[in-house]
């Protein structure tokens, strides 16, 4: 085996293995150590996730007392892709992301070891929190978690219920209890404000360019559920505008969480949430991204630009794949089929976003 990417090992006293595997929702970080390149960091872990904590193949949130310089910050995530047939697609958003012009956590494939023995390939992530800020020279600022499908920015639940709080669906990363009062705030506003003067209206609340460049990288990836949770919202203290971040894009290009098929045209070019509507709502808005989309679609989310992109993450995890216990029987050739699968969906949703683009006039 090759040593391309980093090995991780994570080691758990038998009887805290023992806890986490009899209650996979405990959510308290129990004592682990985990060691890279000989170096041992004294840490906390538990399991992550929603429903890929019922997966034979756990995703684990790791947590360290102190600012950790080698993973820079102070929790990292480690993610099983284990319904990505292909294991890149997280990866690969957040690189989309990146090359738009978006923010978004950094990640890199790992292969982690579990006291030892072989758990295979793992998208390490990092936390979206206040290292995340300072890593990036933002000032800052309160961060809420999108933590559940209530977080639609609407006064109505995914299932059209109404919802018993605005702040249903939203966890409080970074920041204090007064920052829910703002952010409840801004949903009053977004939902009751009329229709004429909206557009100036929400520009008080929201980074709009941050948003539609968002909105591009999501409807290009088709990631179906990130519309209303698997985000982070970050208001910048310095401008006192929300930003969005995008969080777990493993159901994405072509393919959705149980890792089946997706037609390219599921998610419309407009997206489907309440912030996302009343934003395209506004005529100076809708064209800029309609601009913002079309350039993207010509440069960007091309299957010429980013073949080279998954070529090379697919080349990076290759020699590690049999050695993969939960995958089953690995081949190259599979391997390559799913890489043409993703880049036929390029093509597809490509062609689909150009067609309706002159539905943003």
């Amino acid at each position: 085996m090759t040593h391309d990417i980093p090995k991780l090992n994570l080691l758990i006293k038998n009887r805290h293995l023992r806890r986490l595997q009899n209650d996979v929702w405990n959510e308290r970080l129990l004592p682990s150590k985990l060691v890279i390149d000989h170096y041992k960091f004294d840490s906390g872990v538990t399991y992550r996730g929603d429903h890929v904590r019922a997966f034979t193949k756990k995703s684990y949130r790791v947590g360290f007392k102190q600012y950790n310089e080698v993973f820079q910050g102070n929790e990292i995530h480690l993610n099983a892709e284990y319904r990505d047939p292909s294991l890149i697609r997280n990866k690969l958003s957040f690189d989309f992301f990146h090359i738009i012009g978006g923010r978004a956590p950094k990640a890199q494939h790992v292969f982690l070891e579990l006291n030892g023995k072989s758990q295979g390939i793992y998208l390490l992530i990092e936390s979206v929190d206040r290292h995340f800020l300072k890593n990036r020279n933002l000032p800052d600022g309160p961060i809420f978690y999108a933590t559940t499908n209530k977080a639609t920015f609407s006064l109505f639940t995914a299932e059209n219920e109404p919802k018993k709080s605005l702040l249903s669906g939203y966890e409080l990363k970074e920041g204090k209890e007064k920052d829910f009062e703002d952010l409840e705030q801004f949903l009053i506003t977004l939902n009751t404000y009329p229709r004429e003067g909206f557009g100036q209206e929400i520009a008080r609340y929201v980074d709009v360019q941050k948003y539609l460049t968002w909105l591009c990288g999501i409807v290009c990836t088709q990631n179906f559920d990130a519309f209303i949770h698997n985000y982070a919202l970050y208001k910048n203290r310095d401008t006192g505008l929300y930003e969005i971040i995008p969080w777990d894009y493993d159901a994405t290009w072509g393919r959705d969480w149980d890792g089946l098929k997706m037609e390219y045209d599921y998610v419309p070019i407009e997206g489907y949430n309440t912030l996302t509507a009343r934003i395209l709502d506004v005529k100076q808005y809708r064209e800029q991204y309609r601009d913002m989309l079309e350039e993207i679609l010509k440069t960007t989310f091309t299957t010429e630009r980013l073949e080279p992109i998954i070529t090379n993450l697919m080349n990076q995890i290759k020699p590690y794949l049999p050695f993969d216990p939960y995958i089953n029987r690995f081949s190259n050739k599979k391997l390559m089929r799913e890489r043409d699968y993703i880049l036929q969906f390029i093509e597809d949703r490509n062609q689909y976003l150009r067609d309706g683009l002159k539905s943003l006039t």
